[in-house]
């Protein structure tokens, strides 16, 4: 097994403790060039945790704990993700316990730090994993706050898949005399070599027909399929489902537990389809990813660069498909124009265009429509169980399936006929007793006759007050003499 260009260059300078800045593609052995360092170099059985990795999302961090944990498995390495939307009671018990390494994300790091269970006083390596990922969304504060927690004495790593100018201002400010590593040649095209990209122009009202024609493509297997937002999450994922395809959305209005279900089933075949959202673009490694399909243009270069590399990791073939919508050409075009890609101008295409079949593979004739003797090919979500993980927070969408049955269930409640409702008999009392109909009627009749006829005497006996530019004028015209003469 041949090492990976990032590792070759990253591995003897960690493990002489020296800072790295490393930058290299997604999918090419990043965590394992700052993973293997940091088990060997740091100190294990204490109490407090010896090293730290951050990352952004839980995600990576879960990826990058179960990568640290077959690395350090012969060493007995205790190996501890902590993350927003699970309990806190496991991952205090667990610090309480003694852990080696912590990965996790700001937030729920800061939390166990301002609660005191979490003490980084005996960090001796520091991890920033993506790091211009965690400067989009807004981390940049918490990730001082941590810092300032760590020990200036230490080593610390950075490492992304790019590097803009705020990372080079962040390792200026927190890292002592870095190593520049960078794993290609700086002439080399930032999207993933080994991918085979199709870039076409589509119509927004055809894009779920050109998709499923898509997945039905030879020789496709796992499919990503990433959407700018988690309602189109939703929507294309309930599409698919509808068409017989095995599909699940990923994104952050899910709980935890939903989340972290959806990707177990998605990593082991149980479903062929993961629409997600960008949450699920860093970091995630899933073997056998055969395509990415941009379903709605990326907003920007390094977002298209990570999505796409979801396929062809570890030295495999891939392919991605990005549908760029007439409202994003613009947008594309300066993605293209960054990555030098040969796509400034995508091929106008629609679901029955016959390039679109003869470029991706797909059998003549395929409809939107998965044909019955191809469905459940695959055990499906629900064969994957729902762990109660005791989340934290609100959660605000659930599973499609439970969604569906509660929207019916209503639906059957709307449906139902409501008992009539007996009229009230309205008996009309006079001092507690009853009044006949015809003696209530003639009241009746004369309480209204007494009341127009007070109304019209009102009406009579108003006075009528003139006025001249707002104030009042007497009758006559003579303002200053009638108020002489009263």
């Amino acid at each position: 097994m041949e090492a990976f260009p990032i590792q070759e260059l990253a591995l003897p300078i960690a493990l002489g403790g020296h800072d790295i800045i490393g930058q290299a593609r997604t999918g090419t052995g990043k965590t394992l060039a700052f993973g293997a360092a940091l088990l060997q170099r740091i100190e294990h059985g204490g109490r407090e945790p010896r090293a730290l990795v951050v990352a952004p999302t839980r995600e990576l961090a879960l990826q990058v704990t179960d990568d640290l944990l077959v690395a350090g498995g012969k060493l007995g390495s205790r190996v501890l993700s902590v993350y927003g939307g699970r309990a806190y009671e496991p991952q205090i018990e667990a610090l309480r316990e003694g852990v080696d390494v912590v990965v996790g994300t700001p937030g729920r790091l800061l939390d166990l730090v301002k609660q005191k269970y979490l003490d980084l006083s005996k960090v001796e390596v520091l991890v920033l994993d993506e790091a211009d990922r965690m400067l989009d969304l807004g981390f940049l504060p918490d990730i001082e706050r941590i810092i300032d927690r760590i020990p200036a004495k230490r080593q610390t790593m950075l490492f992304s898949a790019t590097m803009p100018g705020e990372i080079a201002a962040l390792s200026r400010r927190y890292l002592t005399r870095p190593t520049n590593v960078r794993a290609e040649s700086h002439t080399e095209s930032d999207a993933t070599p080994q991918v085979v990209q199709h870039v076409f122009q589509a119509h927004q009202m055809d894009k779920p027909e050109m998709l499923a024609r898509l997945l039905q493509a030879e020789g496709r297997g796992l499919t990503m399929v990433f959407c700018q937002t988690k309602r189109a999450c939703d929507r294309v994922a309930a599409d698919l489902a509808q068409r017989g395809f095995d599909a699940a959305a990923v994104h952050g209005d899910l709980g935890q537990s939903q989340r972290e279900r959806a990707l177990r089933a998605f990593r082991n075949g149980k479903i062929g389809v993961l629409v997600a959202t960008d949450v699920a673009a860093r970091g995630l490694d899933v073997d056998d990813v055969t395509h990415v399909v941009n379903y709605e243009c990326p907003d920007s270069a390094d977002t298209y660069v990570h999505r796409i590399g979801r396929t062809g990791r570890a030295g495999k073939e891939g392919v991605a498909v990005t549908l760029v919508d007439w409202s994003d050409l613009t947008r594309w075009k300066l993605i293209n124009s960054t990555l030098d890609l040969p796509f400034a101008a995508p091929e106008e295409t629609y679901s029955t265009s016959p390039h679109f079949f003869e470029t991706l593979g797909i059998p003549a004739g395929t409809k939107g429509t998965l044909p019955a003797d191809k469905r459940n090919g695959r055990a499906g979500l629900d064969a994957e169980k729902l762990e109660d993980i005791g989340e934290t927070g609100k959660v605000r969408s659930h599973d499609r399936g439970h969604d569906r049955g509660r929207d019916h269930d209503r639906d059957r409640e709307q449906e139902r006929p409501r008992p009539r409702r007996r009229k009230r008999d309205r008996t009309r009392t006079r001092a507690g007793r009853p009044v006949e109909a015809g003696a209530a009627d003639t009241e009746k009749a004369a309480d209204d006759n007494v009341v127009d006829a007070v109304a019209t005497e009102r009406k009579r006996s108003r006075p009528r007050r003139r006025t001249r530019a707002g104030k009042p004028a007497a009758a006559g015209g003579g303002t200053a003499e009638a108020s002489q003469t009263a």
